[in-house]
């Protein structure tokens, strides 16, 4: 209960930082830096739910909502692209990490700024929920509540590799199947009161399921023999043992 407390209180204040960053952070720096550049407005993106003192979750999944229009539109495939070689700010350059996020991201019409802002604001979530609890940064990863971690991670803050590589091997709620599934052991560090879960193999026949109603962190194993992974209310599944 004490490890819950705290990490209930450090993604409060992750939380509070994170939405101070969301509305300070300025735009990229004049030339040999980041570019400058008019702030954009980048999607909200709730902290992970924790369990608090009481073992109640400390906020829910941001879900589809905080991944909604913005910068993020840049990725949807029937927008025209500025081709790499024409992306430049209006003031200032940008470094080769930084061109190289844009390149295929920026929309015709769009401030180059504006999309690699939110790249940046993505590493800065990714840094204060480390601060916090890293089990909590993984699983928003995992989950899509910090999106597009991957590709702003790989250009923008590489140090934050670990957890993408990470995230990469666990599991949202939801039912997984066939070869998404990985045999090993899973660990959900910050479950709901109504996490439960079940396993199937061939032809449907269960082979294990759980339920948990008090908020504190559960673990369970994948067999190989398992065909279906069905998750709901346990936030996200991360592997044990995995290099941290």
């Amino acid at each position: 209960m004490r490890r819950a407390a705290l990490a209930g209180a450090a993604v409060a204040f992750a939380t509070a930082v994170l939405a101070a960053c969301g509305s300070s952070g300025g735009g990229p720096a004049a030339a040999g830096g980041t570019p400058s550049g008019p702030a954009a407005s980048a999607p909200a993106v709730t902290a992970p739910a924790v369990p608090g003192p009481s073992g109640a979750p400390g906020g829910e999944p941001a879900g589809e909502d905080a991944r909604e229009a913005g910068p993020q539109d840049a990725e949807t495939p029937d927008l025209p692209k500025v081709p790499a070689d024409e992306i430049t700010p209006a003031t200032g350059t940008f470094s080769k990490p930084q061109k190289e996020y844009l390149t295929d991201r920026v929309p015709q019409g769009m401030d180059p700024a504006a999309v690699l802002q939110t790249g940046q604001e993505t590493c800065d979530r990714l840094r204060y929920l480390v601060k916090a609890d890293r089990d909590i940064a993984v699983a928003a990863v995992v989950t899509g509540e910090v999106a597009d971690a991957e590709p702003a991670v790989a250009h923008l803050c590489p140090r934050h590799q670990d957890l993408v590589d990470e995230a990469a091997l666990g599991y949202p709620d939801g039912t997984h199947t066939s070869a998404a599934l990985r045999p090993g052991r899973y660990r959900a560090p910050s479950p709901t009161k109504d996490c439960a879960w079940r396993l199937t193999g061939a032809k449907g026949k269960e082979l294990a399921a759980g339920s948990s109603d008090t908020g504190r962190p559960v673990s369970l194993t994948v067999p190989a023999s398992a065909t279906a992974f069905t998750s709901t209310g346990c936030y996200a599944w991360l592997p044990e043992g995995a290099t941290r």
